[in-house]
């Protein structure tokens, strides 16, 4: 990790897999050969999480029918982002599958305002939604049913998984499910996690007169 900083500048932060972040230490110029770095430990990301996650007890129910499902993504920006973007859109709720302690910081709040619901696996979780009336959505790259082409249901849930693994079930396991796709026209066919989340929460706002 050695990108060039210069002059004073605000300072940045990094989050690995792990949970531990790096930050660019404030102050004067960087020394010459590389970047003055200061780590602070998963000790004090726990303390946080924590902090925020008994604070999310307190958390009601977004303005909107609709909830995301986070299956095995990794605890860095990602998910803390996808918070973020939930609380701007109204989400009911965000479920959390198979994911570990994550720093809520770049959550900007949103963690402790939106109702987070932890499972150790899919399968609980599918149950719960699907009792409480739910259609649930997996977003898949490949499907050739893609978002826009169809009316999103008003109790939706959208599911993703984690970008390099996928998801940590088999969604053939679960006939339930419905394969959706995010429509793209360039040569990656790749997006971040929480831009295709931003993305299917717009249109299913979209398709009910509250977005543009």
């Amino acid at each position: 990790m050695s990108p060039a900083f210069r002059g004073e500048r605000k300072r940045f932060a990094f989050a690995w897999g792990d949970g531990t972040l790096y930050f660019r230490a404030p102050g004067p110029k960087p020394r010459e050969g590389g970047v003055e770095v200061r780590r602070e430990s998963r000790k004090h990301m726990l303390q946080r999480y924590n902090k925020e996650r008994q604070r999310n007890l307190l958390a009601r129910p977004g303005a909107h029918d609709f909830v995301l499902v986070l299956d095995n993504l990794k605890p860095g920006f990602n998910v803390p982002k996808i918070f973020r973007s939930a609380e701007a859109f109204g989400a009911r709720e965000v479920h959390l599958v198979n994911i570990g302690p994550f720093d809520p910081a770049p959550a900007k709040g949103s963690f402790r305002k939106v109702p987070a619901r932890f499972h150790d696996d899919f399968r609980p979780c599918q149950d719960s939604l699907r009792s409480e009336g739910y259609d649930l959505f997996v977003l898949d790259p490949g499907c050739p049913d893609v978002l826009g082409a169809f009316e999103l249901p008003e109790k939706s849930a959208f599911v993703l998984g984690n970008e390099e693994f996928g998801f940590s079930f088999e969604p053939t396991d679960y006939p339930c499910l419905r394969r959706l796709s995010i429509p793209q026209f360039g040569r990656v066919q790749s997006l971040n996690v929480s831009i295709a989340a931003s993305i299917v929460m717009y249109e299913y706002l979209r398709q009910r007169g509250t977005g543009p």
